[in-house]
C-alpha cells in the first residue's frame, strides 16, 4: 500500500466514523423536536439523554477530518476550500446555530420548545448539505480554467444526482438515529419509546434503500465512471444488501429477554452499520484515485513523504490515547443504570 493510499484510508476512516455518529446525533435532535409534545412516551426524553453526552464527542471528528485533509492532502484542501466556500460556510453557520441553541434549550426552560425546533431543523439540514457535496467531486461542476477553480452552482442544482444524495442523507439520518434510539430505549427500559422508534425505523429503512437505488440510477447518468467501477464490486453491494435485510429482520425477530418486546434492536443497528461500511467502501474505492475528478488525485495533492510519516505517527499516538476514553465513555453511556433510567419528570 502506497503512502497516499494509506493516507486516504485514514481520512476515509475519519469520515465514516463521523458520518455514522453525526447521523445519529443530528437525527436524535430531530426526533427530540418531533416528539416534544408526547410526554407519555418519553421519546423526547430518550433522545435528549442520548444527545446530551454525544454531540460534543461527534464534533471532535469534524476537527480530525479538517486537520487530516489539510495535513495529508494540502493541494486538494486548496481546491476543496475554494469550490466549497459557499456550502462549507453554510455548514459551519448551521453547526454554530445548532450547537448554541442545543445548549440554550437545556438552560432556558421557558424557550425550550422553540429552541428545540430550531436545533432540530438545522440538524436535519446539515447532513443533507454535507452529503450533497459529494456530486461536486464527481466532475462536471468545477471549472479549472486558467489555473483557477470555480463551482458551477446552476449546473449542480440542476443535477438529479445532487438531490439523490440530499434525500439519501436525510433518510439515512432518520433511519440510523431511529435504530440507535430504539436500542437505547430498549436498554433504558422505556417500552413506549422503543415501539415508536422501532416503527420509525421500519418505515424509514425501505425509504433509505430506495434513495440508495436513486443514487445509483443518477450516478449512471451524471458520473458513469463511478457507476462502472462500483459495478465491478457488485458482489460487495449484494453483501451490503444482505446486511440491510438482516438489520430489517432484526426489528421483527422475537426477543429472548423480554417477551413483551418485539425485535432485536442491537442486531439491527450492528447489521445496518456494517451495511453502510461496505457500501461506503465500494463508493470510496470507485472514487479513487480522484479527490475531485478529473484534476485532483490522491497522488498529485499528497503531502511530502517525510511529513506524512510524522503525521501518521501522531495519529497512531492519538488513537492509542483516545480509544480507551471513547470505549469507557460508550460503556458508561450504555450501561450506567442511573443515567439510562433517569428520574421521570
Amino acid at each position: 500500500m502506497t503512502d497516499s493510499l494509506l493516507a486516504i484510508t485514514v481520512l476515509w476512516g475519519f469520515v465514516f466514523i463521523y458520518a455514522i455518529m453525526a447521523t445519529m446525533d443530528f437525527g436524535a435532535g430531530f426526533w427530540s423536536m418531533i416528539y416534544i409534545n408526547r410526554d407519555k412516551t418519553r421519546a423526547t426524553n430518550i433522545a435528549n439523554r442520548y444527545l446530551s453526552p454525544t454531540w460534543e464527542v461527534t464534533n471532535t471528528f469534524v476537527v480530525a477530518i479538517v486537520v487530516a485533509v489539510y495535513s495529508l492532502f494540502p493541494k486538494a484542501a486548496y481546491t476543496l476550500g475554494t469550490v466549497l466556500l459557499i456550502p462549507g460556510s453554510l455548514i459551519l453557520l448551521l453547526l454554530a446555530i445548532r450547537s448554541a441553541f442545543l445548549v440554550f434549550s437545556n438552560i432556558v426552560e421557558e424557550y425550550r420548545k422553540p429552541l428545540t425546533y430550531i436545533s432540530g431543523i438545522t440538524g436535519m439540514l446539515i447532513p443533507g448539505i454535507l452529503l450533497s457535496v459529494l456530486p461536486i467531486t464527481h466532475g462536471g461542476f468545477v471549472d479549472f480554467a486558467d489555473g483557477k477553480q470555480s463551482l458551477d452552482l446552476v449546473g449542480l442544482f440542476s443535477s438529479p444526482n445532487e438531490y439523490a444524495f440530499f434525500g439519501f442523507a436525510l433518510s439515512s439520518t432518520l433511519f440510523l438515529s431511529s435504530l440507535l434510539l430504539a436500542d437505547y430505549s430498549n436498554v433504558s427500559k422505556e417500552p413506549e419509546a422503543y415501539r415508536l422508534y422501532r416503527r420509525d425505523a421500519i418505515i424509514l429503512g425501505p425509504i433509505s434503500l430506495l434513495m440508495a437505488v436513486f443514487i445509483m440510477i443518477t450516478l449512471k447518468q451524471d458520473a458513469n465512471w463511478i457507476y462502472v467501477k462500483m459495478m465491478d464490486d457488485l458482489y460487495l453491494l449484494l453483501l451490503s444488501l444482505f446486511f440491510f435485510l438482516l438489520g430489517g429482520a432484526g426489528l421483527f425477530l422475537p426477543s429472548r429477554k423480554n417477551k413483551n418486546i418485539k425485535g432485536l434492536p442491537r442486531l439491527a443497528i450492528v447489521s445496518i452499520t456494517i451495511q453502510y461500511l461496505i457500501a461506503s467502501y465500494v463508493y470510496g474505492k470507485a472514487h479513487l484515485p480522484y479527490i475531485v475528478y478529473p484534476e485532483v488525485t490522491i497522488t498529485s495533492s499528497f503531502t511530502s513523504p517525510s511529513s506524512f510519516h510524522a503525521i501518521f505517527a501522531t495519529y497512531i499516538a492519538a488513537f492509542i490515547i483516545l480509544f480507551p476514553g471513547f470505549y469507557f465513555f460508550w460503556k458508561l453511556f450504555m450501561h450506567d443504570k442511573k443515567y439510562l433510567q433517569a428520574t421521570k419528570k
